[in-house]
């Protein structure tokens, strides 16, 4: 258990909310979507929250997700499945980047290596306050790796389906981790109605994206780590590879309870939401002027984390972006790709994938003006590049034969 927990744990929700209809739900009780069928956000007494510990409270704890337990949902102690949620680091990738004053969120040191850690540690926790015995849950491999460990910790079963087409390192990680796993003929959504079918029929309790209330709260720590950061004063903009958009929407909550805490001032990040152009269908509701976007067909991309045809929260992520005065970005495979490779040749920095066309947006943004490179942006890796295939290293000595040191 992290080490700045204790038993006597202040906790502020106050009730849940409809996302569309703002109409109330009460606290403390199992919960999916929301009547309208869209999801329900967790709502806190702010003014209350405020008088009861500062900023300044916050900063002299140890640096890990739970410094920030009075903004979270889990009211009980006990309750808490920790792996070691650290504080992520903002690392400088000036080579690849062209500019200084771009860093990168490493969501990789994270446990089971991603940023699905933040949600599903927070949901997981949840699910063992609200008596929760058996979830089922929709991946594309990082968040059922997570969801596998943390509920493993906790004693609650669980069942993953993945895409027939998963990385073999997700689908034997979740395994591993003592969930059920199986490969499905399809998407995630695909993958995701069967979770949904089981869930109607009273099989498990669904954990698929959004469709229940605390993955983003977990989420929304990327957010608060980000206020404090840098200083109270948010950065300019912020890089986001969006599937199901739970972090961004996640972040855009932070910033706005910060804000009423008086923590920081109104200024805004532009957020840009980054897809794959194989698999683009925030980009495309975004340049329509459109509040939902339409489900891809026929989704392909290497990024296979943001491999997602239709997100409930679609019109959530939409807001943010638009709010924000930020962008839905497309870029292709092959400029992700070549991202990666830059950035961990010249800037050390092994990226994913989905972290890697944070980068290829950003080039692209700053190639059309979109960003300068003086302002303050942070892209996000949203997991640790070595789960990812690599290209072969062709480079090779004889050991047997002499070496010719001249040569090398």
């Amino acid at each position: 258990m992290p080490s700045n927990m204790t038993i006597d744990r202040p906790t502020f929700v106050t009730h849940l909310e409809c996302s569309l209809t703002g109409e109330r739900y009460p606290a403390d009780v199992l919960s999916g979507l929301s009547r309208a069928g869209r999801p329900l956000l967790v709502r806190y007494d702010l003014a209350a929250l405020g008088a009861a510990v500062s900023r300044e409270a916050i900063l002299a704890r140890p640096t890990d997700l739970w410094r920030w337990r009075e903004l979270l949902p889990v009211r009980r102690t006990e309750n808490i499945v920790s792996l070691g949620e650290i504080e992520t680091p903002l690392l400088a990738i000036p080579r690849s980047a062209g500019s200084p004053n771009v860093l990168v969120k490493d969501e990789g040191r994270l446990p089971t290596g991603s940023f699905k850690a933040r949600g599903l540690v927070m949901a997981v926790a949840m699910a063992k306050e609200l008596g929760v015995t058996r979830i089922a849950m929709p991946t594309n491999g990082n968040a059922g790796a997570a969801l596998a460990a943390y509920a493993t910790r906790c004693g609650i079963e669980t069942i993953v389906f993945c895409p027939d087409d998963t990385p073999e390192i997700n689908v034997r990680e979740i395994a591993l981790q003592g969930a059920r796993v199986y490969r499905v003929n399809g998407l995630i959504d695909d993958c995701g109605a069967i979770v949904g079918k089981g869930a109607a029929e009273g099989r498990w309790f669904d954990f698929s994206t959004l469709k229940e209330p605390y993955r983003i709260e977990g989420k929304k720590t990327m957010g608060l780590e980000l206020a404090a950061q840098f200083g109270w004063k948010l950065p300019d903009a912020i890089f986001y590879p969006t599937g199901g958009g739970t972090g961004l929407i996640g972040m855009w909550k932070a910033f706005d309870e910060l804000e009423k805490l008086g923590w920081i001032g109104s200024e805004r990040p532009r957020m840009y939401a980054v897809q794959a152009s194989g698999c683009a269908p925030i980009v495309r509701a975004f340049e329509a002027g459109e509040e939902h976007a339409e489900r891809w067909e026929d989704a392909a991309t290497v990024a296979a984390g943001i491999r997602v045809p239709k997100a409930v929260g679609d019109f959530l992520i939409l807001r943010a972006v638009r709010e924000s005065g930020g962008k839905a970005l497309g870029v292709g495979d092959p400029a992700i790709l070549q991202a990666v490779d830059d950035c961990a040749k010249k800037d050390g920095l092994l990226l994913c994938p989905e972290g890697g066309a944070t980068l290829a947006a950003y080039r692209e943004a700053l190639r059309t003006g979109e960003v300068d490179e003086d302002e303050r942006v942070v892209l996000f890796n949203c997991a640790t590049g070595l789960k990812y295939p690599m290209p072969r290293a062709d480079a090779a000595i004889d050991r047997f034969a002499p070496i010719d040191f001249d040569a090398l």
